[in-house]
């Protein structure tokens, strides 16, 4: 096994996730996360709200985006790590299913890691322009 599979570092515990969340492998991206974890979504995003437990946040975000979304994808490009904070600025694309319009948005995530698992996630992005792409 690699070092970075191994690593408990911030950066890579986050990278480890983006990873795991591109291949639609929910067991790896479940492993990066705390038993109390604590995942927002940001207020005026579809899934908008705070899901709690690995499996939650899998089954009440992942899956959900899954389901609405062709190719749902967060592209991360850049880190700033910073003790157990770690932000990434990303972009999100997909397809809505029932309108197939495309959606190509900038975010920003905070994650907060401690003991090598995120204990806490917030999501930044316009959630307008996915609310856009989500209607005819």
């Amino acid at each position: 096994m690699s070092e970075f599979a191994t690593s408990t570092a911030p950066a890579d515990v986050v990278r480890r996730q983006y990873l795991a969340s591109a291949a639609g492998d929910l067991a790896a991206l479940r492993a990066t996360l705390a038993p109390d974890v604590e995942w927002t979504e940001m207020a005026g995003f579809p899934l908008a709200g705070t899901y709690r437990t690995p499996e939650g946040v899998t089954a009440g975000v992942m899956e959900k985006l899954g389901e609405d979304w062709d190719g749902w994808t967060a592209h991360d490009d850049t880190y700033v790590a910073d003790g157990e904070n770690v932000v990434v600025l990303a972009r999100y694309t997909a397809t809505h299913r029932v309108t197939g319009k495309p959606v190509d948005v900038r975010v920003a995530h905070h994650f907060v890691v401690r003991g090598g698992l995120i204990v806490r996630f917030e999501q930044f992005t316009d959630t307008a322009l996915v609310r856009d792409a989500m209607s005819s």
